[in-house]
């Protein structure tokens, strides 16, 4: 199939004053299509070489062909006639991996910020372009704004309940006499968990239990669990037979 070429994009690797590697790309629908040639423009290297990677990348089994490939009508005038052509081109997953293979100074830059991002993720469990989210788009623009995404995920995030527990500890341990080893601190998370659960549910954290444990719906009719399956101790968990509402 072949389709007409897509929104012109925009994909570049500099190095700012200060010594900074950034990334500045303009995406069309999520993605970004560039041919063999504009990678080579890019990585600054031979049009061959992004060939040869590109088939490896495939052979590997590190990409799939019909998910990061398109072919595109492209129609240009020579003289007075009109030429089409069908061009390949390669959607973003396609551009990182080459840029992780190619030897030039401009995908090593790329490699710098890639990994940069990447330490964050794994130290922090997160990554933001601030300056992205300081500056979204202007109204109108076809360029997608992920603000509301965020901050959805990030409301999620605060209202899972080992994060409340967690904040609830903070206060707690403003006390004085906070020892967490004392049974009574221990009793006193789990009246705070009963009535956290008898707010949602109406119920305690055991009368959870008892009203909707049962064998013969699925998975003992757990809504979550850890990954993997179901173990003995999931079952005795009450926030597990929690409702998506709840």
């Amino acid at each position: 199939m072949t389709d007409n070429l897509p929104t012109k994009s925009e994909f570049l690797i500099y190095q700012t004053e200060d010594g900074r590697v950034t990334l500045d790309v303009r995406l069309d629908n999520e993605t970004v299509w560039l041919t063999q040639q504009m990678m080579a423009d890019l990585y600054q290297t031979t049009q061959q070489n992004i060939s040869l990677h590109i088939q490896n990348i495939y052979e590997e089994g590190e990409l799939i062909q019909d998910s990061t490939h398109k072919k595109y009508l492209s129609v240009r005038a020579e003289g007075k006639r009109e030429i089409k052509r069908q061009l390949d081109y390669y959607n973003l997953d396609m551009i990182i991996s080459v840029g992780y293979r190619v030897k030039s100074n401009v995908a090593t830059r790329f490699r710098i910020w890639a990994t940069q991002r990447l330490k964050e993720y794994i130290v922090k469990g997160f990554v933001l372009d601030d300056e992205r989210l300081k500056n979204p788009p202007v109204a109108g623009s076809s360029i997608p704004d992920y603000f509301d995404e965020m901050l959805e995920r990030i409301r999620d995030i605060r209202a899972s309940e080992r994060r409340m527990y967690l904040r609830v500890k903070e206060i707690f341990a403003m006390a004085g006499d906070y020892d967490p080893s004392e049974s009574e601190t221990n009793k006193f998370f789990s009246v705070i968990q009963n009535k956290l659960h008898f707010a949602a549910t109406g119920m305690t954290a055991a009368e959870l239990i008892r009203r909707r444990a049962d064998a013969g719906l699925p998975n003992m009719g757990l809504t979550s669990w850890k990954v993997g399956e179901v173990r003995k101790t999931d079952v005795t968990i009450a926030k597990n037979y929690l409702r998506e509402e709840e």
